[in-house]
């Protein structure tokens, strides 16, 4: 590592819980003597070094220099290897507090402690054998789940899943080299290579390969979420449905046109797929320059969505505005959403006016009907032919994707190899496959690498 300076070993601290109030506070140190260093520091010191691993010990911090009580705190002992780091480590659960948690935090500091870098407990924890890269970043996406599936698909990772199918699949790229390194040591004819090994191991990693390359997609999907924007002309009841789908009051409803100007956004659930949802200004012609210059964003969200929800008051029926919008060719796909169904019958218009394949969804904002069809519907459209729960592992990164992609071109070109040229070009191909699944776990990993996955950790993690 060379960007981020971590020293393997040097004791170090860090506050682990956000730096806000809160009941509970996290003060979590790691690293060689660092028992003895927070001992010097509790009331009860004795108690702390006796302490068995996986203990806790109840006790104050005490500034020694003054015979100051900091905090009365519960002490988690946990001793090397069996910890998160592989070190020993030492965790105060203070109250929450910032200026009780900062108090410790610096006493730690001043009396020895290095400040952690970010992720560093997570990078020792690589270094130490107890993780691989795909946990070590799996953490990181645990972190940053924006819904219950996205959590789930990442913890899958964390447990193991993904190194578990890259194993796999490099035992059968290493089985293949096997047989090909016997065939070249004790050739029966030198000048033939055709059947000199069983290609259906090969065959087997080529597919599998292609299907977590495949995986990236939707993985990235439940990661980073979708663009849902809702467009419409004025009093479609864009802003009714917005609040409807998010179930809070967030935008300001009335019967006023015009009334939204700007756009409006917040995080928002689908089926379990994260969106950012955008409520906009309706769409129509004004002369009033704060409306026309919202009306202008509306168009320009609609072209970077990744789905158009278009709503449409079910009691006015199809404007020319509305047809004018449906009608125009886009590769994003759009929902026609008739609104306010609950206000009566609908006019026939909603029948007959679009063509079947736009023949949309009846919802009301007011009631709640048809809300959830409607996202079911925008699930469907951003998944594909995805599945909300994966069995199977998944890739959970850029990074990743572009070493199982290397892998699977390997792969495919020995195969391809396989049939015109000799052993040794094969073998070459097998060999740069393994090297591109070593780096998705960290077995060969180039340092700045290393420096890129964990400088993107919070300090403290």
């Amino acid at each position: 590592m060379t960007n981020l300076g971590y020293t393997p070993e040097v004791p170090i601290c860090a506050i682990a819980t956000a730096l806000a109030p809160g009941a509970i506070g996290v003060v979590r140190t790691s690293g060689t003597n660092c028992r003895n260093m927070v001992a010097a520091l509790f009331s009860r010191p004795q108690a702390l070094l006796g302490a068995a691993g996986n203990t806790m010990v109840y006790g104050w911090i005490v500034d020694p220099s003054t015979g100051r009580r900091i905090d009365e705190v519960m002490v988690a002992v946990y001793r090397a290897p069996k910890s998160f780091t592989g070190e020993d480590m030492v965790e105060m659960f203070c109250h929450g507090g910032l200026a009780v948690v900062r108090s410790i935090h610096a006493l730690l500091l001043a009396h020895g402690f290095r400040q952690a870098e970010r992720g560093e407990f997570t990078f020792r924890a690589y270094i130490n054998g107890k993780s691989d890269l795909t946990k070590a970043e799996a953490v990181k996406e645990i972190i940053e789940s924006k819904t219950d599936v996205s959590r789930g698909r990442a913890a899958g990772r964390l447990s193991g899943n993904l190194f578990s199918e890259i194993a796999s699949i490099k035992k059968l790229i290493v089985d293949t080299l096997a047989a090909i390194e016997v065939e070249i040591e004790y050739p029966e004819d030198e000048e033939t290579i055709s059947d000199a090994f069983d290609e259906h191991k090969l065959v087997c990693a080529k597919e599998r390969l292609a299907q977590l390359a495949a995986s990236w997609k939707s993985e990235r999907l439940y990661q980073e979420g979708a663009r849902v924007v809702l467009c419409g002309r004025t009093n479609a009841g864009k802003s009714s449905l917005f609040n409807a789908l998010l179930k809070e009051e967030r935008a300001l409803v009335s019967d006023v046109e015009g009334t939204t100007r700007d756009w409006l956004e917040s995080w928002v659930d689908f089926a379990g797929v994260p969106v950012r949802l955008f409520d906009t200004a309706g769409l129509r012609d004004t002369d009033d320059a704060i409306e026309a210059a919202g009306v202008e964003r509306t168009k320009d969200l609609s072209t970077e969505a990744d789905v158009i929800v278009y709503v449409v008051d079910a009691q006015v029926g199809l404007h020319d505005d509305d047809r004018a919008f449906l009608a125009e060719p886009r590769a994003i796909p759009v929902v026609l959403a008739w609104n306010k169904c609950d206000s009566g019958t609908a006019p026939d218009v909603m029948q007959n006016s679009v063509a079947d394949s736009q023949a949309g969804l009846h919802v009301s904002a007011r009631t709640g009907a048809g809300i959830d069809m409607l996202v079911e519907t925008c699930r469907s459209l951003l998944c594909g032919a995805s599945s909300t729960e994966r069995e199977q592992a998944g890739i959970g990164s850029a990074r990743q994707k572009s070493c199982v992609s290397e892998a699977l071109e390997r792969v495919s070109h020995a195969l391809e190899a396989a049939a015109s040229y000799t052993l040794d070009a094969v073998v070459q191909d097998l060999e740069d496959a393994l090297d591109a699944l070593g780096e998705v776990t960290g077995e060969v990993t180039p340092d700045d690498v290393l420096d890129s996955v964990f400088a993107h950790f919070c300090v403290g993690k």
